[in-house]
Protein backbone atom coordinates (compact mmCIF):
# COMPACT_ATOMS: atom_id res chain seq x y z
CA UNK A 1 0.00 0.00 0.00
CA UNK A 2 1.46 3.41 -1.39
CA UNK A 3 1.93 5.73 1.55
CA UNK A 4 -0.68 8.73 0.71
CA UNK A 5 -3.26 5.71 0.24
CA UNK A 6 -2.19 4.80 3.99
CA UNK A 7 -2.32 8.32 4.80
CA UNK A 8 -5.99 8.72 3.23
CA UNK A 9 -6.95 5.59 5.04
CA UNK A 10 -5.80 6.59 8.49
CA UNK A 11 -7.45 9.76 8.78
CA UNK A 12 -10.74 8.76 7.67
CA UNK A 13 -9.96 5.54 10.21
CA UNK A 14 -9.63 8.93 12.91
CA UNK A 15 -12.59 10.21 12.07
CA UNK A 16 -14.38 7.09 12.23
CA UNK A 17 -13.37 6.24 15.83
CA UNK A 18 -13.37 9.75 17.45
CA UNK A 19 -16.75 10.44 15.68
CA UNK A 20 -17.97 6.90 17.37
CA UNK A 21 -16.53 7.94 20.95
CA UNK A 22 -18.36 10.93 20.48
CA UNK A 23 -21.46 9.57 19.99
CA UNK A 24 -20.90 6.87 22.81
CA UNK A 25 -20.55 10.22 24.96
CA UNK A 26 -23.42 11.67 23.85
CA UNK A 27 -21.73 14.89 22.62
CA UNK A 28 -23.11 14.34 19.15
CA UNK A 29 -21.29 14.55 15.42
CA UNK A 30 -18.87 18.15 15.14
CA UNK A 31 -18.74 18.57 11.93
CA UNK A 32 -15.68 20.72 12.82
CA UNK A 33 -14.00 17.98 14.41
CA UNK A 34 -14.60 15.90 11.19
CA UNK A 35 -14.01 19.26 8.64
CA UNK A 36 -10.48 19.63 10.59
CA UNK A 37 -9.50 16.13 10.01
CA UNK A 38 -10.00 15.70 6.68
CA UNK A 39 -8.13 19.33 6.10
CA UNK A 40 -5.34 18.17 8.22
CA UNK A 41 -4.86 14.98 5.82
CA UNK A 42 -5.49 16.57 2.37
CA UNK A 43 -2.43 18.60 3.52
CA UNK A 44 -0.38 15.72 4.48
CA UNK A 45 -1.71 14.18 1.28
CA UNK A 46 -0.24 17.29 -0.78
CA UNK A 47 3.10 17.06 1.54
CA UNK A 48 3.90 13.86 0.42
CA UNK A 49 2.85 13.33 -2.88
CA UNK A 50 3.79 17.37 -4.33
CA UNK A 51 6.69 17.70 -2.05
CA UNK A 52 8.04 14.14 -1.89
CA UNK A 53 8.81 14.45 1.50
CA UNK A 54 7.69 10.77 3.79
CA UNK A 55 5.12 11.92 6.52
CA UNK A 56 5.79 9.00 9.03
CA UNK A 57 1.98 7.36 9.94
CA UNK A 58 2.67 7.49 13.34
CA UNK A 59 3.32 11.33 13.42
CA UNK A 60 0.79 12.00 11.02
CA UNK A 61 -1.77 10.83 14.07
CA UNK A 62 0.29 12.91 16.54
CA UNK A 63 -0.25 15.74 14.36
CA UNK A 64 -3.99 15.03 13.74
CA UNK A 65 -4.69 14.57 17.50
CA UNK A 66 -2.45 17.77 18.61
CA UNK A 67 -4.91 19.82 15.54
CA UNK A 68 -8.69 18.46 16.51
CA UNK A 69 -8.18 17.58 20.08
CA UNK A 70 -5.70 20.77 20.64
CA UNK A 71 -8.88 22.66 23.04
CA UNK A 72 -9.48 18.90 25.35
CA UNK A 73 -5.28 19.08 25.52
CA UNK A 74 -4.94 22.76 26.65
CA UNK A 75 -8.00 22.03 29.00
CA UNK A 76 -6.09 19.04 30.55
CA UNK A 77 -3.39 21.18 31.44
CA UNK A 78 -5.30 24.42 32.85
CA UNK A 79 -6.99 21.47 35.18
CA UNK A 80 -3.50 20.43 36.75
CA UNK A 81 -2.87 24.43 36.78
CA UNK A 82 -6.45 24.73 39.05
CA UNK A 83 -5.76 21.66 41.02
CA UNK A 84 -2.58 22.92 42.11
CA UNK A 85 -3.92 26.20 43.47
CA UNK A 86 -2.43 27.95 40.32
CA UNK A 87 -6.01 29.57 39.11
CA UNK A 88 -4.42 32.53 37.64
CA UNK A 89 -2.59 30.88 35.27
CA UNK A 90 -5.22 28.42 34.53
CA UNK A 91 -7.82 31.10 33.59
CA UNK A 92 -4.74 32.11 31.14
CA UNK A 93 -5.00 28.39 29.88
CA UNK A 94 -8.97 28.28 29.40
CA UNK A 95 -8.85 31.43 27.55
CA UNK A 96 -6.37 30.33 24.94
CA UNK A 97 -8.34 27.50 24.34
CA UNK A 98 -11.63 29.18 23.95
CA UNK A 99 -9.61 31.52 21.34
CA UNK A 100 -9.34 28.46 19.17
CA UNK A 101 -12.31 28.07 17.62
CA UNK A 102 -13.32 25.02 19.99
CA UNK A 103 -17.09 23.80 18.57
CA UNK A 104 -19.86 24.16 20.70
CA UNK A 105 -19.49 20.62 22.73
CA UNK A 106 -15.87 22.04 23.56
CA UNK A 107 -16.47 25.66 24.79
CA UNK A 108 -19.36 23.36 27.21
CA UNK A 109 -16.02 21.61 28.45
CA UNK A 110 -13.92 24.90 29.06
CA UNK A 111 -17.09 26.20 30.95
CA UNK A 112 -17.52 23.48 33.02
CA UNK A 113 -14.04 22.93 33.90
CA UNK A 114 -13.74 26.92 34.70
CA UNK A 115 -16.75 26.44 36.71
CA UNK A 116 -15.32 23.60 38.92
CA UNK A 117 -12.01 26.17 39.39
CA UNK A 118 -14.45 29.05 40.32
CA UNK A 119 -15.95 25.92 42.96
CA UNK A 120 -12.50 25.22 44.02
CA UNK A 121 -11.67 29.11 44.74
CA UNK A 122 -14.77 28.62 46.82
CA UNK A 123 -16.48 31.31 44.53
CA UNK A 124 -19.61 29.74 45.02
CA UNK A 125 -22.59 31.95 43.45
CA UNK A 126 -20.00 32.28 41.17
CA UNK A 127 -19.72 28.95 40.31
CA UNK A 128 -23.27 27.88 40.90
CA UNK A 129 -24.35 30.68 38.47
CA UNK A 130 -21.77 28.74 35.57
CA UNK A 131 -22.93 25.45 36.28
CA UNK A 132 -26.53 26.51 35.71
CA UNK A 133 -25.83 28.21 32.48
CA UNK A 134 -24.07 24.92 31.19
CA UNK A 135 -27.16 22.86 32.27
CA UNK A 136 -29.29 25.28 30.07
CA UNK A 137 -26.76 25.47 27.30
CA UNK A 138 -26.36 21.40 27.56
CA UNK A 139 -30.20 20.88 27.15
CA UNK A 140 -29.16 20.93 23.12
CA UNK A 141 -27.44 18.31 23.63
CA UNK A 142 -23.61 18.84 22.86
CA UNK A 143 -22.70 18.16 26.48
CA UNK A 144 -21.66 14.90 27.19
CA UNK A 145 -23.25 12.22 29.85
CA UNK A 146 -19.54 12.66 32.13
CA UNK A 147 -19.63 16.18 31.86
CA UNK A 148 -22.82 16.65 32.88
CA UNK A 149 -22.48 14.33 35.58
CA UNK A 150 -19.86 15.99 36.81
CA UNK A 151 -21.90 19.42 36.56
CA UNK A 152 -24.55 18.53 38.77
CA UNK A 153 -22.24 16.86 41.22
CA UNK A 154 -20.09 20.08 41.27
CA UNK A 155 -23.19 21.89 41.62
CA UNK A 156 -24.44 19.84 44.53
CA UNK A 157 -21.31 20.77 46.54
CA UNK A 158 -21.78 24.28 45.57
CA UNK A 159 -25.17 24.12 47.33
CA UNK A 160 -23.84 22.39 50.38
CA UNK A 161 -21.45 24.57 50.95
CA UNK A 162 -23.98 27.45 51.16
CA UNK A 163 -25.98 24.89 53.44
CA UNK A 164 -29.12 25.06 51.26
CA UNK A 165 -29.26 20.64 51.60
CA UNK A 166 -32.25 21.06 49.34
CA UNK A 167 -30.85 22.07 46.03
CA UNK A 168 -27.64 20.09 47.08
CA UNK A 169 -29.68 16.73 47.28
CA UNK A 170 -31.47 17.67 44.16
CA UNK A 171 -28.22 17.78 41.87
CA UNK A 172 -26.77 15.00 44.11
CA UNK A 173 -30.11 12.71 42.92
CA UNK A 174 -29.38 13.91 39.17
CA UNK A 175 -25.72 13.41 38.78
CA UNK A 176 -26.52 9.95 39.59
CA UNK A 177 -29.83 9.65 37.48
CA UNK A 178 -27.77 11.35 34.71
CA UNK A 179 -25.01 8.18 34.97
CA UNK A 180 -25.42 5.50 37.95
CA UNK A 181 -22.17 3.50 36.92
CA UNK A 182 -19.74 6.87 37.44
CA UNK A 183 -17.49 8.10 39.81
CA UNK A 184 -19.94 11.35 40.05
CA UNK A 185 -22.35 9.26 40.73
CA UNK A 186 -20.81 7.26 43.70
CA UNK A 187 -19.27 10.49 44.98
CA UNK A 188 -23.05 12.01 45.17
CA UNK A 189 -24.35 8.91 46.71
CA UNK A 190 -21.79 9.23 49.86
CA UNK A 191 -22.76 12.84 50.12
CA UNK A 192 -26.38 11.89 50.39
CA UNK A 193 -25.84 9.63 53.08
CA UNK A 194 -23.61 11.72 54.85
CA UNK A 195 -26.74 14.50 54.15
CA UNK A 196 -28.99 11.55 55.84
CA UNK A 197 -27.24 10.73 58.79
CA UNK A 198 -26.61 14.43 59.30
CA UNK A 199 -30.76 15.04 59.26
CA UNK A 200 -31.27 12.20 61.39
CA UNK A 201 -28.64 12.29 63.54
CA UNK A 202 -31.11 14.94 65.81
CA UNK A 203 -33.70 13.08 66.26
CA UNK A 204 -32.08 9.90 67.04
CA UNK A 205 -30.50 11.61 69.47
CA UNK A 206 -33.44 12.93 70.97
CA UNK A 207 -34.95 9.71 71.28
CA UNK A 208 -32.24 8.08 72.90
CA UNK A 209 -32.69 10.22 75.86
CA UNK A 210 -36.38 10.75 76.75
Amino acid sequence: MSLPVMTGLIGLVYIVVFGGLSLLRREGLSLRFAGEALIVTAFAELVIILLAIPLHPVLFVLILYLVTLRVRILVDLANSFAKRGNFVQADRIYSLATRLGPDTTNKLIIEVNRAIMLLQENKLDDSISAFTKVLYEADQGYLGVKYEAAVHFNLGVAYLRKSNHSLATIEFNSAIDTWPASLYANRAQQALNRLHHKDSAPAEDKSANS
